[in-house]
């Protein structure tokens, strides 16, 4: 589709459903939500669930978007009878699969020209289906992880589901090797197996499948699901979509960005493990004393001690002053040379800023593509859910990012965490890094261009919702 196309659509409206509580999967539908009503000319109904957490975070997401979109809040939904220790995954969709008679009753009030729906919450379709409304799912994490689990039956055909002394490895598009120690939970937990197994089913019925991605990130991803047509959908690279516009909880200028700008260039560490990301208080110590040991300027974002990385994602934020839990005398030690904040850093202006030099993450799908758009090398410590999946890509794919390891314990040690840093910073394979990011920036910014793939690939979705015969 030629880019002079792009303009011509005229007031569809067009209905997005991110999924309860993940505030890093509300991110890319917000912003996509912008593409479709200033490059499209559209109207859109954003559709949120509520799920009874803190929603101040949500809240300053949706501050200041365009009156072209509009959020709908769906009902609170009970779940008093659900365990305390339901895996993350599963509450969600449990929390989603209650909330669909509120769905329906929306989108009877609203009618949309499409139902575009998070990829965990594909049980939606079903109802856009009993409207006549054309479904597709937007799969805001990695192409690899939809490749890999696109190819599930495949999979079980070899593959020991839930049996932690299988040796088995799994080839990844591109030839990448992924460890058992790096599969995602859908290989590794029989329950959280089955699901995904049934979001794979669900997916099959859409009309077609938007992934945050752009083709130069992932182009042997794409390659691979091209090979799976015609028995999937069609897949489109929109991406990258991060986050633009306000990004402050405050009027006032954030004390770090302060910081940052008395920093020579390039010298800082940014360490952040994202919205949801936390660490156990053993982890944290050794983090810190590992920052102090590796001798070199850094702002990291502290949150409160959680025991499990994954459930921390849905039970808010903690409020308390995570900086408590800092080893005795750390701060006073590392005064001047670095600044520990409190819960929450303007992420974007600290990627953008001239003196943040790396970038500690968990590997979050949103964190890698900012990470991408601003040209940042990677320091990779993946937590949970698809991070160790989206960590080897990283390092052995892209060849962007240098990774923390674990102990026998299970702990990231303070040695290690220093060692890589002063790496990165100041190796010879750091200066590789920093080369391969600059041109995955490059890409970036070509395939959101007006001729860019990913803009393309969008113009050409929003053609198919808008000539579609009723």
């Amino acid at each position: 589709m030629d880019s002079t196309q792009i303009l011509q659509v005229s007031h569809h409206n067009i209905a997005l459903l991110p999924p309860p509580g993940f505030i890093g999967h509300l991110i890319p539908f917000i912003e996509l939500a912008k593409k479709l009503v200033f490059h499209h000319n559209c109207t859109v109904t954003l559709i949120i669930s509520d799920y009874g957490s803190p929603i101040k975070l949500q809240t300053s997401l949706l501050r200041g978007i365009p009156a072209t979109i509009s959020p709908i809040f769906l009902p609170l939904v009970p779940t008093a009878d659900l365990s305390e220790n339901l895996n993350a995954e599963i509450l969600l969709q449990t929390r989603l699969i209650r909330s669909l008679p509120s769905l329906r009753d929306a989108l009877s009030r609203a009618p949309a020209s499409a139902l575009v729906v998070d990829l965990f919450a594909p049980y939606a379709i079903d109802v856009a289906r009993e409207l006549g409304i054309p479904a597709y799912v937007f799969y805001v994490v990695a192409s690899n992880e939809l490749s890999l689990t696109m190819n599930l039956p495949e999979l079980k055909k070899s593959f020991t589901f839930g049996n932690v002394e299988n040796p088995e490895l799994v080839y990844l598009p591109g030839s990448l090797l992924l460890n058992r120690e790096d599969f995602p939970d859908s290989l590794t937990d029989s329950e959280v197996n089955k699901w995904t197994i049934d979001l794979r089913e669900k997916y099959l019925s859409a009309e077609g499948i938007l992934v945050n991605t752009f083709q130069e990130l992932e182009s042997a991803a794409f390659e691979h699901l091209e090979l799976l047509r015609p028995g999937i959908p069609p897949v489109y690279p929109v991406g990258p979509s991060i986050r633009t516009g306000l990004e402050t909880e405050t009027d006032r200028e954030p004390e770090c960005l302060k910081w940052l700008d008395d920093q020579p260039p390039k010298s800082v560490v940014f360490v952040s493990f994202g919205s949801g990301g936390s660490l156990t208080v053993d982890q944290i110590r050794e983090l810190a004393l590992g920052l102090e040991l590796s001798g070199h300027r850094f702002l990291w974002v502290v949150r409160s001690p959680q025991e499990n990385a994954a459930a921390a994602y849905l039970k808010g934020i903690d409020q308390r002053n995570p900086l408590e839990c800092l080893p005795e005398g750390f701060l006073e030690r590392t005064e001047g040379r670095g600044l520990a904040v409190a819960l929450w850093a303007p992420q974007i202006r600290v990627l953008s800023h001239d003196s943040t030099g790396e970038f500690l993450t968990h590997c979050g799908w949103n964190s890698i593509l900012e990470s991408a758009v601003y040209g940042m090398p990677l320091i990779a410590w993946p937590l949970c859910f698809e991070q160790k999946l989206n960590a080897t890509v990283l390092t052995d794919g892209l060849k962007g990012a240098m990774r923390v390891r674990e102990n026998e314990n299970g702990i990231v040690e303070r040695e290690n965490i220093s060692n890589v840093v002063k790496q990165l910073m100041e190796g010879e394979e750091g200066k590789q890094i920093r080369k391969r990011m600059i041109q995955l920036k490059i890409a970036a910014g070509n395939a959101l261009s007006r001729d860019g793939s990913s803009t393309l690939a969008l113009a050409q979705v929003v053609h198919n919702w808008t000539t579609r015969t009723k």
